[in-house]
């Protein structure tokens, strides 16, 4: 229950209970004043007319204490009310913004005032964070460069051994892995500071969902995974030609990694109302429930993939969740374990779609 309905419940049983007093009052008044009276019929008159009086009276009163009561307690509570409202709205990408002051120098000015000191430092704090990923990511960048260039300059020596060989190719891996995290992390470190602008052309998507489905299979033929390629309605979405098709292969790579030999991955793209569906699902193991609502954070792995040998980070999804959102979508993971997993994209259609460039204020880090 809510602190305004609470106080008008209070002040209404208060409000009840003074008129009560008040009537029984009276009424013993009243009562004491007939036994003594000598002209029963002159109190008899005078005990009606107490009677309309307070009837005439008392209820349009007691009708007006309530309602006046209600529209002042709910006058108090106006500004708790647009302050919770205002803090709801407080995300990540809009701490630089500051909560309005009533004005009133009353104690929710000073809350406000709180909150507004609460958010600049947190602002300050995500800066802060930003600024050293984006530069750690880029000072990595360099040696693991130079690193994998000796590394390939050793692998062509004839002189090598085929042991020698073996671990200089283990080792060039293992530096492709970490320069995805580092490719990984300066993507999105920059989406996080709005550096990164998306272009707004026309996008066939259904012919991104064919190529798509045709990498995966080549992907796919090591587990002997069956790509089955469903309706494909013809839709065209305005955005990034460059990102959506990262986004449809970090999908399908994903739907190949996380499933079972022999097992299945299934492609569709609808057209519904003025929405783009994309759907890929796999056969694969799955997550559990309380799994699927931390898929889109960052290095998250489920229990499956860390048994597993599957190459990855945990940033495909997240890298996936800013496009989509970016492009005015959005996105949904669901999950049956050993049963179904199932990947939902929603896209406007071009005539529909909005500016691009940043993402919207929904998205969280």
């Amino acid at each position: 229950m809510t602190i305004r309905a609470r106080l008008t419940i209070w002040f209404a049983a208060v409000f009840a209970l003074s008129l009560l007093v008040m009537g029984v009052g009276t009424f013993i008044e009243i009562s004491e004043q007939l036994r003594h009276a000598h002209h029963r019929s002159a109190d008899e008159r005078a005990v009606h007319e107490t009677i309309e009086m307070i009837v005439e009276a008392g209820l349009p009163a007691v009708l007006l204490g309530l309602l006046g009561g209600w529209w002042l307690v709910r006058r108090a509570l106006a500004p708790v009310a647009d302050l919770t409202r205002a803090v709801e709205n407080i995300h990540d990408r809009n701490l630089a913004e500051r909560l309005p002051r009533s004005g009133n120098g009353d104690e929710l000015d000073r809350l406000t005032d709180v909150f507004n000191g609460m958010t600049a430092r947190l602002d300050g704090s995500f800066q802060h964070i930003r600024e050293f990923t984006l530069h750690a990511s880029h000072e990595l960048k360099t040696p693991l460069t130079i690193l994998r260039a000796e590394l390939e300059t050793a692998l062509r020596d004839p002189q090598a051994t085929a042991a020698q060989r073996e671990r200089l190719a283990s080792q060039i891996d293992e530096i492709e892995r970490l320069a995805k995290i580092v490719d990984g992390l300066t993507l999105l470190t920059k989406a996080d500071a709005g550096q990164i602008a998306l272009k707004r052309d026309p996008v066939r998507l259904d012919e991104l969902v064919c190529e798509s489905a045709a990498d995966a299979e080549i992907l796919a033929q090591p587990q002997a995974i069956q790509v089955r390629l469903g309706p494909c309605d013809q839709a065209t979405v305005a955005g990034d030609r460059h990102r959506l098709r990262q986004l449809l292969l970090d999908l399908a790579d994903n739907a190949v990694k996380y499933n079972h030999r022999n097992g299945t991955v299934d492609f569709s793209l609808r057209r519904e109302g003025a929405l783009a569906v994309l759907k890929i699902s796999n056969s694969g193991p799955g997550l559990s429930a309380d799994q699927q609502g931390r898929v889109f954070e960052r290095f998250f792995r489920g229990a499956t993939a860390q048994g597993q040998p599957v190459e990855g980070c945990g940033l495909g999804l997240s890298i996936a969740q800013w496009i989509v959102l970016a492009h005015g979508g959005n996105i949904e993971f669901s999950s049956q374990p050993n049963a179904l997993t199932t990947v939902t994209v929603r896209l406007p259609l071009a005539q529909q779609s909005p500016q691009l460039g940043q993402p919207p204020s929904a998205f969280s880090v």
